[in-house]
């Protein structure tokens, strides 16, 4: 699928019609080796591993929002640019604060039920991630890690009128950040609507649900799809999914679906089996951050949430979100093996 979105791209732009995919097949590959070495690491030292991550992903997310360092593209500045490769931090950040998180939540037990001693201190830590990464900015994705967040504290144990709390109190600012952002407000409103802004924030919305619309039951056929001819931007990256819908049809895009949710099914059960604590956290934020991005990323290709640039995990073209959710599943591999 990505050879297949980018090909008429590459050529143009590249002169060479494989240039994208011999770069996914080098991330790929990245990424692989990473993975097998992680799984070599004893899960004590993961755990000892957490703080210094956390730390870390802190001081990347500080040191990329300096001018000349950090890649701005597009009025973002998110971005470390090394060589042919492009990596995100906030990337690494997710991974991070489900590491900290689990090792915290190990180590409170108990305390996370009380405000002031377990649930407000993880809070701060969070938001203080968070708000690195929407100075970027990057709505998004501090919204997803938040939720992730509130998700493994609910699951270690926190009281649900904490996290209820703190979710209301978070909704005023989120609605500030849209309220006063033109191009945040301007997307809401094409979400409402996108036939009436179909030549500008609507645009991308309409090409992707044109795509599905043509893909039928089983497809126009694969390579046959029009959308990727410079009619659906990002149709390799944020709205792959259209492209599958596109030529695979419901039949493809279905069975994809349902992919996806064994792997959650089947990673919760290996999560309930598991007797230590702290692999059981990890689990369940890697699945919750994996599913979570599925569906943000069909939500928004089938105009069911507002558009959102999130890559679809493991089939979009992109080289740090696809590391990362490699590193993600070897971390779920690696703890996993734990027993004990």
């Amino acid at each position: 699928m990505v050879y297949n979105s980018t090909a008429l791209k590459a050529y143009e732009y590249h002169g060479n019609a494989s240039f994208y995919l011999l770069k996914h097949f080098i991330f790929i590959l990245i990424g692989l080796a990473a993975s097998f070495i992680l799984m070599l690491v004893d899960i004590k030292s993961l755990q000892k591993w957490a703080k210094p991550a956390l730390f870390l992903a802190i001081s990347l997310l500080i040191i990329v929002l300096i001018p000349h360092i950090g890649r701005r593209v597009g009025g973002a500045q998110r971005w470390f640019h090394l060589g042919f490769f492009n990596f995100q931090p906030s990337e690494f950040a997710k991974l991070a604060i489900i590491l900290y998180l689990a090792d915290y939540l190990v180590r409170k037990d108990y305390k996370i039920n009380y405000f002031f001693s377990g649930f407000l201190p993880a809070i701060m830590v969070i938001c203080i991630v968070a708000s690195l990464i929407l100075v970027q900015p990057d709505l998004g994705t501090a919204v997803l890690l938040l939720t992730v967040s509130l998700f493994m504290l609910f699951i270690g144990g926190a009281r649900w009128f904490h996290v209820s709390l703190l979710g209301l109190a978070a909704l005023p600012v989120v609605y500030y950040l849209i309220l006063f952002k033109p191009y945040r407000l301007r997307r809401m409103i094409a979400f409402s609507n996108p036939w009436e802004h179909k030549a500008d924030e609507g645009y991308q919305l309409i090409q992707s649900l044109i795509a599905l619309g043509s893909g039928g039951l089983m497809g126009v056929g694969l390579g046959r799809g029009q959308q990727k001819l410079f009619y659906l931007p990002a149709a390799h990256t944020d709205f792959i999914f259209s492209i599958v819908g596109e030529e695979l049809g419901f039949a493809g895009a279905f069975s994809l679906i349902m992919l996806y949710i064994m792997f959650i099914v089947f990673s919760g059960m290996i999560a309930m089996n598991l007797k230590n604590m702290f692999a059981r956290y990890i689990i369940f934020g890697v699945v919750c951050l994996i599913g979570l991005q599925v569906m943000v990323h069909i939500g928004s290709s089938t105009g069911f949430l507002p558009t959102k640039g999130l890559p679809l995990p493991f089939i979009s073209y992109g080289g740090s979100a696809l590391f990362f959710n490699m590193i993600a599943v070897a971390l779920l591999l690696n703890v996993s093996r734990d027993r004990i």
